[in-house]
């Protein structure tokens, strides 16, 4: 195969660089794949599962736009019915009917969830769940997991961050996942001063493997909240909708206070929604949390739209199994070149790691080489499984990986990586 190259994409960027701090700034940056120079920067176009840089090139997208897109991009079904609405108004000085209607809409979808607020990013909606707790319960700590991420307010980012400083931790409070004892031993701390558990469904770290709850784990949260009088909050901005599409608690079997949408909800449309149960209903109406384009219009009738043909595709059965068959082959395919290839987490959005070398530079040449050939693999993160990701684009993906991993089996059996 051909490996691709870059040029307009870093002419764009040389221009970006004088106007914009970093070029690129935030986890669309270059910086976050290694080498950078075996990643586009800029994308001109998309369409199922796929995208094209500014150059040409063509990659088959297992990021998804960091998780939006699960129905393929330029979904003519979601597509549709932002266009027809635009056609009628978008942002205006009342609130669009849509509003009520996807409140419905998800009300009728997620399970245990009694009503619908909505804003625009996963931390928008991640902040205001804390907001509600402390409301709820009059107290101001939130228990939250060790490497666990829920946005970029200041209490959610970690310690040493520049212009994060020690006072937005103050009450946040952060334990190892899985791990009830450590759970009762921080509210044994703060008797009576703990207002919400925020955690992922399961634990997503960056450059870490998943981890996935163990047997019971989510009960026993749930049991000491129920006990305790503490808000429990599921951030199901990831993993919403790739799971089941009565929440990912319905796949693990718990029920929580408060849940966190976004990135899929509306495939690629900008809005988050926070949902909760009737008794949190009045403490959410208490909270005082807006936006100037948090009521768009078109970003609701997307997420209808996306909800219903989500639903009739079965769409989360679907992205387990085609995930499942798919890194599957590929674990099978390392092996057969001597390298170990671990997937973790489910595998509608696994991370997948090669772990055959502890400095991880191994892995990074692989996804680069796969990068370079035209499936968009990314080295610190979990990777998405879109509908599009259909039997075509699966059979592409493995010809690009056996070619990579031949490329950095024989660069590793000269004493040198791929780059």
């Amino acid at each position: 195969m051909d490996t691709y190259s870059y040029k307009q994409s870093q002419a764009l960027f040389e221009r970006a660089v004088s106007v914009i701090p970093c070029g690129v700034p935030g986890h669309m940056s270059p910086a976050v794949n290694i080498p950078p120079s075996a990643y586009p920067i800029y994308a001109a176009r998309a369409e199922g599962a796929c995208f094209w840089d500014v150059d040409g090139n063509e990659f088959i997208d297992y990021m998804c736009g960091y998780g939006p897109m699960i129905l393929g991009y330029r979904n003519p079904v979601v597509d549709g019915a932002a266009r027809r609405q635009a056609d009628e108004a978008d942002l205006t000085m009342c609130a669009s009917p849509k509003m009520v209607e996807l409140a419905e809409a998800l009300v009728d979808t997620v399970d245990a969830m009694d009503w619908a607020f909505f804003a625009k990013n996963g931390g928008d909606v991640t902040n205001y769940a804390a907001m509600v707790a402390r409301s709820a319960t009059g107290r101001k700590k939130i228990v939250a997991i060790k490497g666990g991420y829920h946005g970029v307010a200041p209490w959610m980012q970690a310690l040493g961050h520049h212009g994060i400083l020690e006072e937005d931790h103050a009450h946040t409070l952060r334990i190892p996942w899985n791990d009830t004892a450590a759970f009762e031993q921080v509210i044994a701390e703060h008797p009576g001063n703990v207002a919400g558990f925020i955690a992922t469904p399961y634990h997503v770290p960056t450059f870490y493997d998943n981890v996935l709850p163990d047997p019971g784990y989510w009960q026993k949260i749930e049991a000491i909240c129920r006990k305790e009088g503490i808000v429990l909050i599921v951030d199901d901005i990831r993993h919403g909708f790739r799971l089941d599409m009565k929440g990912s608690h319905v796949h693990y079997g718990f029920t929580p206070d408060l849940v966190c949408y976004c990135k899929a909800l509306a495939n690629g449309y900008p809005i988050s929604a926070l949902m909760g149960t009737e008794a949190m209903k009045n403490e959410a109406a208490k909270v005082f949390y807006t936006g100037s384009y948090w009521y768009q219009a078109v970003p609701m009738a997307a997420a209808l739209a996306c909800l219903e043909e989500l639903k009739r595709l079965d769409a989360p059965a679907w992205m387990l199994r085609q995930g499942a068959d798919l890194f599957g082959k590929m674990e099978a395919m390392a092996a057969n070149y001597g390298f170990h290839l671990k997937v973790t987490g489910e595998p509608s959005m696994p991370n997948v790691r090669l772990t055959d070398d502890p400095s991880g530079m191994l892995h990074q040449a692989w996804c680069a080489e796969c990068t370079k050939r035209g499936a968009f693999f990314a080295s610190h993160h979990n990777w998405f499984i879109s509908t599009a990701h259909d039997d075509e684009v699966v059979a592409r993906t493995l010809a690009i990986c056996d070619e990579a991993f031949q490329v950095i089996k024989d660069a590793a059996e000269k004493g040198r990586l791929a780059s």
